[in-house]
């Protein structure tokens, strides 16, 4: 039933596409990110929906009237260059088959952040691809939530097989990441019950990161939840949540859970098995980064010391060498700053106050991702790479927007655009309509 189901609605769906190309990058991203297909048992458990998808998109965007242009952005370029020395490191690779089968999925998950980039060209979209994003991956912190508390937290929360969030310590990971936007689409949301509903959302997911029982994904917690309260506006509802979690999780998660976090801390001589593979892990990728400057390529350290890096910058470390780390590094930094310039810029400019609310979430969100990163090995997720996409838009559409605008008078904006699309309502945030910058 659920095979036909997914069929049914992936099929159902091209037709949409062909006609409107940014319908595809919402489907390649729910696709990408939820994997229901990987929640079935039969044909479609393998069926290359994904592929489908991608390519009727891009049909469809060639033979478009959609702008054919990527916005240009030293993060861009610093990613085109990192995925340029991942190719050179491919070609050198200590392990040639593995290496191109990973590097196979990294490009093509790339290619997707390409298109996303070129079609995601309007605040609208903008918050149409944040819900894909939350949908796809709430689902697995409300099930996972509802199940570590109907379990009393003794059975691990785990992602769909076959898939990057397939591990317990990935999937707490791609949680952290996802609360952050939770939030923004709360505070953002007309409909008290749609709004109620992602606070619950919010509660249910963090129960499943500690219910994935990963020590990474705690770290991740307390780390975002630090930076959530510095960058939220609205401070006294995340520190009730906040609240009302942490009194309730001794009385969910029992005395196991509590015992393994306690590890985190261990001295040296009360290392558990994992801990002791972790440090071996990153000595190995000091010591192979050192003898090669391209690094081991794709998936050396399992290939050579037979287990996961468990940390991203370790990882790319071990693949890509110094260069490869720091080119990553890099890119990373110079979104955060730019996400700081749109806060800056929009700072005092009611019709835009969105653009700085979602900015700062996303800063939130890599926040999770790079502190459960530093514990886990997950350094080509497509979710780190859309937002990086995400905040680069954002920035294109803030310089974009007229320099002063009216928020009671929307017909301003209508001149100066000849594409025009409504956010939050028929004429955008607080009746202002939000051009597209391909426009």
């Amino acid at each position: 039933m659920r095979d036909i189901l997914i069929t049914v609605i992936v099929f159902g769906s091209l037709p949409f596409i062909l006609k409107r190309p940014f319908f595809g990058v919402m489907m390649w991203t729910w696709l990408g990110l939820m994997n229901p297909h990987r929640l079935a048992w039969g044909f479609s458990l393998n069926f290359p929906f994904a592929l489908i998808v991608f390519i009727t998109t891009v049909i469809a965007y060639a033979f478009s009237k959609e702008p054919k242009q990527v916005p240009g952005s030293r993060e861009i370029t610093v990613l085109a260059i990192m995925l340029a020395w991942m190719l050179l490191t491919t070609q050198f690779a200590w392990f040639p088959t593995p290496a191109l089968e990973q590097w196979s999925k990294v490009w093509r998950v790339q290619l997707g952040i390409l298109i996303t980039l070129m079609l995601t060209n309007s605040a609208y979209r903008i918050h149409l691809l944040v819900w894909t994003i939350v949908v796809s991956l709430g689902f697995y912190g409300f099930k996972g939530g509802i199940w570590t508390i109907l379990s009393g937290g003794g059975n691990r929360v785990y992602g769909p097989d076959g898939t990057f969030i397939a591990g317990n310590n990935e999937l707490g990971l791609a949680l952290n990441m996802i609360v952050p936007l939770i939030w923004y689409l709360a505070t953002r949301a007309k409909r008290i019950w749609i709004r109620n509903s992602l606070y619950a959302g919010i509660f249910f997911t963090l129960v499943a990161i500690v219910g994935t029982h990963s020590r990474g994904a705690l770290v991740g917690i307390v780390c975002m939840g630090m930076m959530f309260v510095l960058k939220s506006r609205h401070r006294v509802l995340p520190i009730l949540i906040a609240v009302l979690f942490l009194v309730l999780l001794p009385q969910i998660m029992p005395q196991e859970w509590w015992n393994r976090m306690s590890t985190i801390t261990a001295p040296e001589g009360k290392r558990d098995e994992s801990a002791t593979n972790r440090i071996d892990a990153w000595n190995r990728a000091i010591a192979i980064a050192n003898s090669n400057i391209a690094g081991g390529g794709f998936r050396v350290l399992v290939y050579d010391n037979g287990v996961d890096a468990h940390s991203v910058y370790f990882q790319l470390l071990a693949e890509h060498g110094y260069i490869g780390l720091g080119l990553f590094l890099l890119m990373s930094v110079m979104t955060w700053m730019k996400a700081s310039s749109i806060r800056r810029r929009v700072k005092g400019r009611e019709e835009l106050r969105w653009a700085s609310d979602l900015a700062a979430m996303i800063q939130t969100s890599m926040v999770g991702y790079a502190s459960s990163g530093a514990f886990l090995g997950l350094a080509y997720f497509d979710l780190y790479y859309i937002l990086i996409a995400l905040v680069v838009v954002l920035d294109k559409i803030v310089r974009a927007a007229p320099a002063s605008v009216r928020a009671n008078d929307p017909r301003r904006l209508v001149p100066q655009a000849r594409a025009l699309e409504p956010f939050n309502g028929p004429h955008g945030e607080h009746g202002v309509a939000t051009r597209t910058f391909g426009a």
